[in-house]
């Protein structure tokens, strides 16, 4: 028996023996139960949100895909390598708006490899568990969001009575910007009120006022 022979015996034939039609058939079957979970719970998660059908779709093939990818290696070393030469040349450009959508993608990958090694117990439980963990997290009251205080008035040497009044409702204030000309001072400030309206109306009775408004904050505070 010459060297190809017994490279062929030991990492060949003996991996494709140890994989059954029977289990291939199971670990696909169970994937699909659990992406199918996986596809009502993210359903679920983004009924108050924007909601993409399509991608919960590919989140459910994204598992099965996987599983079906580890079988494969398992089954024979030169597919593994087949697979590694053929993954690495992959580009995903797609970017991903919702820090939420990363982790139901990270989530079905995890299950289609979790299963694909026969590892079923550890695919439930886990599902389980970050469904339990992630729809606790999203119930806990989360802070108040800070606002934006637009103020645009005539009187320049107003900033001082404007900051008053604004601390005298705001827990936390911050100006964002300050312009300045030699009849008009306009302000960005960043605010957490409780009563915005209340403020809004003392705010127009200052000297000089001509126009207050508040709009919600995009992105993040900085306090």
């Amino acid at each position: 028996m010459g060297f190809n022979d017994i490279l062929k015996k030991s990492f060949i034939q003996t991996a494709t023996e140890g994989m059954s039609i029977g289990n291939a058939v199971l670990a696909l079957a169970i994937t699909c139960l659990i992406a199918i979970y996986i596809f009502f719970i993210y359903r679920v998660m983004t009924r108050k949100a924007f909601y993409s059908k399509s991608f919960n779709i590919s989140l459910v093939a994204l598992s099965l895909i996987t599983a079906a990818i580890i079988l494969s290696i398992q089954s024979s070393v030169v597919i593994s390598l087949g697979m590694v030469g053929a993954l690495s040349i992959v580009r995903f450009r797609t970017a991903v708006k919702e820090p939420m959508d990363l982790v139901f993608l990270f989530w079905s990958i995890s299950v289609g490899i979790i299963c694909g090694a026969g590892l079923f117990v550890i695919a439930i439980f886990a599902s389980l568990l970050i469904t339990a963990v992630v729809l606790a997290l999203q119930n806990v009251p989360s802070a108040k969001e800070s606002m934006l205080l637009i103020v645009d008035s005539a009187n320049i040497d107003g900033e001082e009575e404007i900051m008053e009044t604004v601390e005298k409702y705001s827990t936390h204030s911050k100006v964002k910007s300050r312009n300045m000309d030699a009849k008009s001072l306009n302000m960005v400030i960043e605010v957490k009120i409780k009563e915005g309206a209340e403020c809004i109306r003392e705010m127009n009775r200052l000297e000089g006022m001509r126009h207050v408004s508040m709009v919600s904050q995009e992105g993040e505070a900085t306090f």
